[in-house]
């Protein structure tokens, strides 16, 4: 099985062994991978921030990129979600729709991809230490993937999984809305950092870098020892 990976703006910029891990759990599992060296951003910032139609320009691109790819893996339920959108952004343009209709039926979220297309929950991790798991907005309300990744933790050898109180609750990340709602989200974010620390948790896993992003810096800021990972990263450990 071939898959082509989109790895997202911010596992290429700022957390690359995201990237490795979710390659090397691939591997392991019989995937061949490719990494399409012509992907750039999916075009959701400028997207969400009213940009259509600049933004439409990177989606192109996004869709030729991937156009012969078999099936496209991403560790981000956010930007898998985007991928989902394109075919409504171009429903006006019959020839892209059809090729955005295409991507979006190959597209996958990690969890969501080993559970429901490999058909496996147990890849043979192990992890010692107890952890609690924040859900993100896009990945659980839009693309509609809940039980994916805690299926696969609770298979993880060593790992005691704790409930967070309030764990559909936004972080308060939210892409530019971090930055234009500022003093909002830094609320938001308290309190996701404090409902984390009631938990006693070792770790705090994600499958959104955006939100553990979020949730990880303002947790260092509060000097809270929790140790901030994404589930691609505790997949992977040995």
């Amino acid at each position: 099985m071939r898959v082509s990976l989109f790895i997202t703006c911010l596992v290429d910029m700022f957390q690359t062994d995201v990237g490795k891990a979710t390659v090397e759990v691939l591997e392991r599992l019989g995937c061949e991978i490719d990494f399409p060296k012509g992907q750039i951003c999916c075009g959701q910032p400028a997207y969400n921030s009213g940009y259509v139609k600049d933004s439409k320009e990177a989606m192109k691109r996004m869709i030729e990129t991937f156009e012969h790819a078999e099936y496209v893996v991403v560790p981000s339920g956010s930007c898998g979600t985007m991928f989902k959108e394109y075919p409504h952004i171009f429903k006006d343009e019959p020839i892209w729709n059809e090729k955005a209709q295409k991507l979006a039926d190959k597209t996958y979220e990690f969890t969501q991809f080993i559970v429901n297309v490999l058909k496996v929950e147990d890849v043979g991790a192990k992890l010692e230490g107890k952890a609690t798991y924040h859900t993100s907005c896009h990945m659980t309300r839009l693309l509609g993937v809940k039980d994916e990744p805690i299926r696969l933790l609770e298979n993880v050898k060593g790992l005691e999984i704790v409930p967070l109180k309030n764990n559909f609750n936004c972080c308060g990340f939210g892409g530019t809305f971090s930055v234009k709602m500022g003093n909002i989200s830094e609320q938001m974010v308290d309190e996701k950092v404090q409902h984390i620390e009631e938990t006693n948790a070792d770790y705090l896993i994600g499958a959104d870098c955006g939100c553990l992003m979020n949730i990880g810096g303002r947790s260092e800021r509060l000097q809270k020892p929790v140790r901030v990972m994404h589930i691609a990263e505790v997949l992977n450990s040995r």
